[in-house]
């Protein structure tokens, strides 16, 4: 089924309880090129210096944060509710240690407009090119934030991705798992 363009905030309702439940996908590719999905539960879309941006956060102890760091561009895909289990093994294993494209019977496919691919079987697409990061400073974090959050000190960077394309399957708001 072709995917459509959609406004950045169309599907946000999809998107947002996706990262409260289950997970979306970040997914970005390195210089080697392969590719690897990452879940991710902490992020937010808004209008930052002009922008519209889709604001994500990786640990530098990630797989995940080499290959940002490399790419300057990242996906954000929402899978369907049916594929919550693999959002659960993209958020429990690493990269390092197995691909997990394969372990879940993910495709990679080319992005409209970033070099980073999206996910054939997601419902929901952000294509994504890094405008600025930068690390949480906890002498300046919320104090509950910072003993809930991170407890071992492993602070996330974040990272600050201009949104160049949304696009969804057309029965995408029926098919996520939330409103």
């Amino acid at each position: 089924m072709p995917k459509q363009d959609v406004d950045l905030a169309e599907l946000w309702p999809q998107t947002l309880h996706a990262l409260e439940h289950e997970g979306a996908l970040l997914v970005v590719a390195g210089k080697d090129g392969k590719a690897n999905p990452m879940t991710i539960g902490w992020g937010t879309i808004g209008n930052i210096w002009g922008r519209r941006v889709f604001v994500v956060l990786v640990r530098p102890s990630r797989f995940t944060y080499g290959l940002m760091e490399e790419a300057g561009d990242f996906t954000v895909n929402v899978l369907p509710a049916e594929r919550a289990g693999d959002a659960n093994l993209c958020g429990t294993r690493s990269g390092r240690d197995c691909d997990k494209l394969r372990e879940c019977g993910l495709t990679a496919a080319p992005s409209r407009r970033v070099r980073s691919p999206i996910l054939e079987e997601a419902i929901i697409h952000y294509e994504c090119r890094v405008v600025f990061r930068n690390d949480v400073t906890p002498d300046v974090l919320a104090p509950e934030i910072r003993s809930r959050c991170y407890p071992g000190g492993d602070f996330h960077r974040i990272y600050f991705g201009e949104v160049l394309s949304v696009y969804a399957e057309p029965d995408a708001r029926q098919r996520a798992s939330g409103p």
